[in-house]
């Protein structure tokens, strides 16, 4: 599921649920004493859980309906933007990091400090963070991922690796244990390991490490790790720093130079083949969030297991990306839309996204519910929250920051890819990102 701006730009379904649109069906918005409001958001699995949730909210506000409407991702935002201009929007609706900023800007964003104050239930804080700005917060709480390492557990075991302490280095330095384990992972057809003068690239059977350009999953970590960032203060992008570049620089070398980690020409064009390779048994090490637990977990086809994210120069440091649920500003029922915001601020309106295993939900008190979930099935998940009570980068944000990961995107695939030195790559995708922060 995509809970992301990146991965954004992380993941998500096609299959829409059975759903009013606010201009469909019940356009008036009643029917008798009941008042319908709409929610919409864009994965299915979440809808299953929410209409639980909304069931509960209706047998103790039996006068409103909450309908839910599910959109594809890869439609989501085209369509929130003509919706919103039109008038159209639903009631309540999700949104992530790389979105609300412009939606609260232009006033079609419900103030949730106003609206809600202090009287609810704890939230992760790194997402009240993510979607507060001006001083205020704009989008409830809902779901939240940070990164860890899955691994398989025959293949670190048969090499003697640790998962528990794996660190990299700017130029692969002396404190680095990253490269060392990948290349013990890394094997040929005819069983040669990586670090081996016999090893044979083109007939790689098992890669080491999904180095990458998931800005996600992989880079945004590396530069957090290395003391660089992502954006500014102005929200200008500002990763080309020196710190930035080495960060990049050993990530590009992992692919090119010591070839442990899937092809740029591969993963350029499908981020996801690196998740696909390690569910085939094809990957040992894929750096990732809970967003691909499920998937890894119906379909792997080995025994695998979760460790703590590769730490840097600095330690670990996650991404910790949020889902927000907002309150549409124009709605003509704001009294029914705080009603509904208030309960999907609770831990009992999340509780069916954790118990489900959906996703760790905002509400703090209803986690351990994801937990235990994972726990039942042998999957101890407890590294994500300790990646996200740690050492953090925030997720990408600001009003024009989806044209402008875009733009330092399109120019990072060639740097990944080794057609242009990474000095000059990166600080070129730096200049074409800010070119559109307009």
């Amino acid at each position: 599921m995509k809970h992301s701006v990146i991965a954004a730009l992380v993941l998500a379904v096609t299959l829409a649920l059975t759903a009013c649109s606010p201009a469909a069906d019940n356009t008036d918005g009643a029917t008798g004493d009941q008042t319908v409001i709409t929610f919409r958001l864009w994965d299915d699995n979440a809808a299953a859980a929410y209409r639980e949730s909304f069931d509960k909210f209706q047998a103790e506000n039996p006068n409103v309906v909450v309908e839910i409407e599910v959109l594809p991702w890869d439609k989501y935002f085209d369509q929130l933007a003509l919706d919103v201009a039109s008038g159209e929007m639903a009631d309540v609706y999700w949104t992530n990091s790389s979105n609300f900023a412009k939606l609260a800007e232009s006033g079609n964003l419900m103030n949730i400090t106003q609206e809600l104050g202090t009287d609810h239930d704890e939230w992760q804080q790194s997402v009240v963070d993510l979607y507060t700005r001006d001083g205020s917060l704009w989008g409830v709480p809902q779901l939240w991922d940070s990164i860890a390492l899955y691994y398989q557990k025959d293949l670190v075991k048969q090499a003697n690796i640790d998962v528990n302490n794996l660190t990299w280095a700017p130029g692969a330095g002396k404190d680095d244990t990253l490269l060392p384990a990948a290349q013990k992972l890394t094997v040929d057809a005819a069983g040669n390991t990586a670090d081996s003068p016999d090893f044979d690239a083109a007939n790689t059977k098992v890669f080491g490490f999904n180095a990458q350009a998931d800005l996600q999953a992989i880079y945004l970590n590396f530069l957090g790790e290395n003391g660089a960032a992502l954006q500014g203060t102005d929200d200008a992008l500002v990763f080309a720093s020196d710190a930035g570049i080495a960060a990049f620089q050993y990530l590009v070398d992992l692919i090119n130079k010591y070839q442990v980690a899937p092809p740029a020409a591969e993963t350029n064009t499908n981020g996801d083949i690196t998740k696909e390779m390690f569910i085939r048994g094809e990957l040992a090490l894929y750096q990732s969030g809970p967003y691909n637990l499920k998937d890894i977990a119906e379909n792997a086809t080995h025994e695998w297991a979760l460790a703590p994210m590769v730490a840097g120069p600095e330690g670990r440091t996650s991404v910790v990306h949020g889902v927000a649920a907002v309150g549409n500003s124009k709605t003509a029922y704001p009294a029914q839309t705080v009603q509904l915001l208030q309960w999907l601020g609770s831990a009992a309106g999340q509780l069916p996204l954790a118990k489900n295993g959906v996703s760790f939900p905002g509400a703090v008190a209803a986690q351990e519910a994801f937990v235990n979930y994972w726990a039942e099935k042998g999957i101890d998940v407890a590294v994500f929250i300790d990646a996200a009570n740690g050492n953090t980068i925030p997720a990408p944000y600001g009003t024009q920051i989806n044209g402008m990961l875009g733009a330092a995107h399109t120019k990072l695939l060639d740097v990944f890819l080794g057609a242009v030195p990474v000095p000059a790559g990166v600080q070129a995708a730096q200049e074409a990102g800010n070119a559109q922060n307009k």
